[in-house]
């Protein structure tokens, strides 16, 4: 699948958000009651029925470490305890922006944003939408000879269906993510397991469950192949 294939199917995703935007306001400006009190319930009453965004934790306004999972969450929660790269600053971020945040995810970062590979950015394309996005952290893409992390790189196409295979439309949580799904690069990924004990095909989660603004983030420990860039070698 080409690179010029696989943009417009990321695109075509990005358009329902427009959508959503033109709810979020509209309310503004209903006539108020004498003693200014109404707007004032309304406010709060809004604030305690979700924390929705204002609290950034994500869709469902919930508490973003609410659902994390897997063995590494405790100890990423202790080396990043607060800031934009933490596991609350991230809620609050696109999920492009809130990788750029994450001390563990400064490969693929450099490769979605077009760092890598000019011709490969799909940041703006990935914050347009509702995703999970399976993210190798440094050490995942570490692992990969040099030699063919270099290869991987010049070769726009290559390494637009390896991204684009970590990505799933929708965001799943934890307890909705195990079974076979398939990625905006067209192939099926199966994830296995639950709770702490999750594999996303020969990749185990790290901590998974991250929150972003608009993507559910699972760290894993290496890089995923299409099948049929595995099968070619």
């Amino acid at each position: 699948m080409s690179r010029s294939t696989i943009l417009p199917r990321l695109g075509v995703l990005v358009a329902t958000a427009a959508l959503m935007s033109a709810c979020s306001g509209g309310m503004g400006e209903d006539t108020p009651s004498s003693e200014g009190e109404q707007p004032a319930a309304t406010q709060g009453q809004s604030a305690e029925e979700g924390g929705m965004a204002s609290d950034g934790g994500g869709e469902m306004g919930m508490d973003p470490a609410a659902n994390l999972v897997g063995p590494g969450c405790a100890d990423y929660a202790a080396m990043v305890p607060d800031g934009a790269g933490s596991v609350e600053g991230m809620a609050q971020d696109p999920v492009s922006v809130a990788a750029s945040n994450n001390p563990m995810l400064t490969t693929l970062t450099s490769a979605i944003s077009g760092e890598l590979n000019p011709d490969v950015d799909l940041a703006d394309t990935l914050d347009g939408d509702e995703f999970t996005v399976f993210a190798p952290v440094d050490d995942a893409f570490a692992a990969i000879p040099e030699q063919d992390l270099t290869a991987l790189a010049g070769d726009t196409e290559g390494l637009t269906e390896v991204l684009t295979y970590h990505v799933v439309p929708g965001q799943l949580t934890p307890d909705e993510i195990a079974g076979t799904l398939t990625t905006v690069q067209g192939e099926d990924i199966e994830v296995t397991g639950s709770g702490d004990d999750l594999m996303v095909g020969d990749a185990a989660v790290i901590c998974g469950g991250v929150q972003t603004q608009n993507a559910t983030v699972y760290l894993i420990d290496t890089v995923l192949m299409p099948p049929a860039m595995a099968e070619q070698g």
